[in-house]
């Protein structure tokens, strides 16, 4: 079980909705398998996007905008090398975490940084109105610094939020839990979460059963929107270890307006954000002349 005991009275959160995430074409090059923000999971209040990215050189994501929102790069494999028009550059490698304030406005790049495959997850989740022009910021941290935790078959690896009685430095301005556990054959996990949030779950690898015991098995590349509930409970049945992301967050309550990479609460300020974007202002003013290396490199 988790680091805290709760199994007296401990209401597990159902799953109420299954999407298979598959493969398709982003950036340019890239494969990407996107479980929220697609046509039937659009917005899973205060989640706008969860991608499980593969990358190989040349394809990448090269220069582009973002505003309104945060986006959290965890790696799993390879490395991608990240740039800025505020100067920011630095790659992170398997295990590392980037968590990025996009804030009134970030233009960078997001390329390969390693021979054969770059694999990962990058979750965006929404700024309240009052957050959304802020001064763009990263939160950094390598593998070695992540928090970890193990107990009774579980492993985690805590992003964000606090699990086995462990927690992480990472501060997150919409309140959010992010949660990559392993559990070995036969281990039983019960994870509390914020009655009011929401929480889906994600799978990385093996099979597990979540919600109820006779759930029926969920493999890889499946997310799991979870129920109300006190928290999660999953079970590994099988021979092999499963992994899986578990993901939780306050929602905002507020009007969403998307285009894009710009995310803000009317049409009005969606109009603005784009006239400001064209024109190089208001946050966007260092778009002005600005390429990436690896824009330049693709230079003929």
């Amino acid at each position: 079980m988790s680091g805290t005991e709760v199994s007296l009275g401990f209401e597990g959160r159902a799953v109420v909705s299954e999407f298979l995430a598959r493969p398709r074409h982003e950036g340019v090059g890239a494969i990407v398998r996107r479980s929220i923000g697609r046509f039937d999971l659009g917005y899973f209040d205060p989640f706008l996007v969860l991608d499980e990215f593969s990358v190989t050189a040349p394809a990448g994501f090269p220069d582009h905008p973002h505003r309104g929102f945060e986006t959290v790069t965890y790696m799993l494999q390879g490395a991608i090398t990240h740039e800025d028009f505020e100067g920011h550059k630095g790659t992170i490698g398997a295990g590392d975490v980037q968590w990025m304030t996009a804030g009134r406005g970030i233009v960078h790049s997001e390329m390969p940084a390693a021979q054969g495959t770059q694999k990962g997850l990058q979750l965006w989740i929404n700024l309240s109105s009052k957050h959304k022009m802020i001064e763009p910021k990263y939160q950094e941290m390598v593998s070695k610094d992540v928090a970890e935790a193990t107990k009774d078959g579980i492993k985690v690896r805590v992003i964000a939020g606090e699990a086995l009685g462990t927690k992480s430095p990472i501060y997150t301005r919409t309140p959010t839990m992010y949660l990559d556990f392993t559990l070995k054959p036969e281990a039983h996990l019960e994870q509390p979460i914020p009655v009011s949030w929401n929480a889906f779950v994600y799978v990385l690898e093996g099979e597990g059963i979540f919600g109820t015991p006779k759930s029926m098995p969920v493999a890889g590349h499946h997310l799991l929107v979870l129920g109300s509930g006190d928290g999660l409970e999953a079970w590994n049945k099988s021979s092999k270890n499963l992994r899986f992301i578990l993901v939780g967050g306050q929602p905002l309550g507020e009007p969403v307006k998307q285009l894009g990479p710009f995310v803000m609460n009317t049409d009005e300020e969606i109009d603005q954000t784009i006239d400001d974007f064209e024109n190089c202002v208001n946050g966007f003013e260092k778009a002005t002349h600005w390429r990436s290396g690896s824009a330049l490199n693709l230079d003929f």
